[in-house]
């Protein structure tokens, strides 16, 4: 079954499918090592990465189990990121948050925003019960934004990640169906930062 990609707007941000063209400001943002201190694998040394990235984008929509949207800012247009769940199981009614911005965005309210507009979106149309997202512990600012969602952490994973020979634990959220607000308003906060 295939789930279609969206197109979201907010009030500064157009959320869509990932284009061909998004390949090389793909590499720029997973090419640097700032943005991807707390991520779960290093840094993109290879700039076809960014392909195989996109290709996992169309091939998550083809399999039906996640969706990808690259976030642009409407002002200018800029990408500054992108926003995904994965891992959806319709039995389950679950699926995995994951988000990476660029740091020129950070302390905007962006990760906020656009990943209130995916949850929205996700929990209407893929009638989600659970959603999930992890960060590593050390990423205080990406655990704010999860908890300005709704999203209440559950647990620690004990040194789950090695990446370069640095072991991080990280924390697991969950956001549940009865415990999401899609009316509330998602603000900006200064200590906002883009991943998780």
């Amino acid at each position: 079954m295939i789930l279609p990609t969206p197109e979201l707007r907010t009030a500064r941000l157009r959320l869509r499918p990932f284009a061909d063209a998004d390949a090389a400001p793909l590499y720029a943002l997973h090419n640097n090592a700032h943005v991807l201190r707390y991520w779960d694998s290093p840094p993109w040394t290879e700039p076809d990465r960014a392909q195989r990235f996109l290709g996992t984008c169309r091939r998550i929509e083809e399999e039906g189990t996640g969706a990808r949207v690259a976030v642009e800012r409407v002002s200018d247009g800029a990408f500054i990121g992108w926003c995904g769940l994965t891992g959806w199981n319709p039995d389950f009614r679950s699926a995995s948050l994951g988000y990476v911005f660029d740091a020129s965005a950070w302390g905007h309210g962006y990760a906020t925003e656009t990943a209130h507009a995916v949850l929205r979106w996700a929990f209407d149309s893929l009638d989600l019960n659970r959603v999930q997202a992890e960060t590593d512990t050390r990423n205080v600012a990406s655990a704010r934004v999860l908890e300005k969602l709704g999203f209440v952490r559950e647990g620690t994973l004990r040194e789950d990640c090695v990446v370069n020979g640095d072991v991080s634990d990280s924390w697991v959220f969950g956001l549940l169906r009865r415990e999401w607000n899609p009316t509330a308003t998602p603000m900006a906060d200064r200590a906002e930062c883009g991943n998780g």
